[in-house]
């Protein structure tokens, strides 16, 4: 399972809290607390954290520039 509960229905094969085995994750617009639960931000965010200060450097990569004295 893709979200690690225990709402797999056996019968159906289909999960009621993530939708697995669907590609995507299974949310409703009637259910807006859900989505605030399990929207971007409320994980660890192990590359997106890191996205937005990249962004502002230009996503530079590598060494620093050689000075030309």
């Amino acid at each position: 399972m893709k979200c690690g509960r225990r709402s797999f229905h056996v019968q159906k094969k289909t999960c009621s809290s993530c939708g697995y085995p669907s590609a995507k994750t299974r949310s409703h617009n009637w259910a807006a607390k859900a989505k605030r639960r399990h929207t971007t931000g409320t994980g660890r965010m192990r590359y997106l954290k890191h996205v937005s200060r990249r962004f502002k450097n230009g996503f530079q990569t590598g060494s620093a520039k050689a000075t030309s004295a």
